[in-house]
């Protein structure tokens, strides 16, 4: 008992420390989760005793690894769809829908097959890596938008695409660790295998997602009363995130289908203006707190990772992950005449790696093969990402002028 007080004394450090960070970040209109990342950097880089022990816990314990995944993904799926108005999401359905389902496999298919025969990755290696880059993150994105003023159109699609594709990612993910050697083998056969079973995951997920959504929106109607409505909001996340993968489906897909319909639908019948307000708040507090220890951990991860005699291979698979989400989103987005040719430029550059990348790779258990090199490559894409593409956003939006456009209404 005392040595996990000891460990708790020593997260509750690092959370002063990051929230310290982010408050000093939106003083001066930084993105936070850049800046937590580079004081993790630092943090884990330098030997501190203070907090030598939540080091070791937050990024080598199993426990704190399953709690991110169980804990702070549903929270942060679950806050970004209540806060995503459906109406705008339907406005911007087909660079969404193109980015999400075209986009995100297609840069599967390319960054796995270029970290295979390029880097020379084992195949459930290079795929495995190959699901993790193609999930985007949003938040260090959107809070750029936010502190500059991007129009809406341009949010949104970003972040609708980050939610659904997350769960694509998150799918391909499941299939790549467990199922593609056995898959492979069977040949085409298991190439219809593996399109099931990814229908199977993604249809299942939407499906319990509806219907959770449905049912704690009616229920919304029976009160007015926003501490109970906030604790139907939590039970709703965390329920059909872990329902659906009870059920062997998606549970990243159910959260965001069961959080859009809670917050749009159950919103219009069953909410207060007071209400809306309080959720939301609620939320953003719970949100601040899971990203700063995430984005934290981030940096922190520097210190077990070996980068000995391995740029070659990292700058390889930064250029590998960077061309393959050029295509993908190009060749996806060719048919789809709402985005012009900056819009574009925007998308793609803006397509930023993140918390759920890192996350997902630290799920991965001691015994799998290649989990070294795969912590080794997401961690210096996703810190590339979050540092370079992070910090040249903001300029490369100013130097295209996509802040003189009018909104379309």
């Amino acid at each position: 008992m005392h040595a996990f007080n000891e460990v708790f004394i020593q997260i509750l450090i690092l959370l002063v420390i990051s929230v310290t960070v982010i408050a000093i970040s939106k003083t001066i209109k930084q993105p936070y989760s850049i800046a937590l990342v580079l004081v993790g950097l630092l943090l884990g880089l330098t030997e501190l005793p203070v907090i030598e022990e939540a080091e070791v816990f937050i990024t080598r314990s199993e426990v704190f690894q399953a709690i991110i995944i169980s804990l702070f993904l549903p929270i942060l799926l679950g806050d970004a769809t209540l806060k995503l108005p459906f109406s705008h999401l339907y406005e911007q359905k087909k660079p969404v829908l193109a980015l999400a389902l075209g986009g995100t496999l297609l840069s599967f298919l390319l960054i796995g097959g270029g970290s295979y025969y390029i880097l020379g990755l084992p195949l459930v290696v290079a795929f495995t890596f190959a699901a993790l880059m193609s999930a985007t993150d949003p938040i260090s994105v959107l809070s750029i938008f936010k502190t500059i003023g991007v129009p809406k159109k341009l949010a949104t699609t970003i972040e609708g695409e980050s939610l659904f594709n997350d769960g694509i990612a998150v799918v391909l993910f499941q299939i790549s660790t467990v199922y593609l050697v056995s898959y492979i083998e069977m040949g085409l056969t298991g190439f219809g295998s593996g399109v099931l079973l990814f229908l199977k995951f993604s249809l299942g997920g939407i499906a319990i997602g509806l219907v959770l959504g449905f049912l704690f929106s009616q229920v919304l109607r029976f009160f007015d009363d926003y501490p109970l409505e906030i604790a139907f909001s939590a039970i709703l996340f965390f329920g059909s995130f872990f329902i659906a993968e009870h059920f062997h489906v998606s549970g990243v897909i159910a959260v965001v289908v069961g959080g859009l319909v809670f917050g749009s639908y159950g919103g219009k019948i069953g909410m207060s203006k007071e209400t809306t307000t309080n959720i939301n708040t609620f939320w953003d507090v719970i949100t601040l707190i899971a990203n700063s220890l995430i984005f934290l951990m981030v940096g922190l991860e520097i210190r077990h990772i070996d980068f000995s005699g391995k740029w070659g291979l990292i700058l390889l698979a930064i250029l590998i992950v960077l061309i393959g989400r050029t295509i993908a989103l190009y060749t996806s987005t060719a048919l789809v005449k709402e985005l012009s040719a900056k819009e574009r430029i925007i998308l793609n550059w803006g397509g930023v790696k993140g918390s759920l990348s890192i996350a997902l790779a630290l799920s991965l258990p001691a015994t799998f093969p290649g989990k070294e090199e795969i912590l080794l490559l997401t961690f210096s894409v996703v810190l590339f990402s979050l540092l370079i593409q992070g910090l040249t956003l903001k300029p490369l939006i100013i130097k295209l002028g996509i802040l003189h456009q009018k909104e379309q209404s």
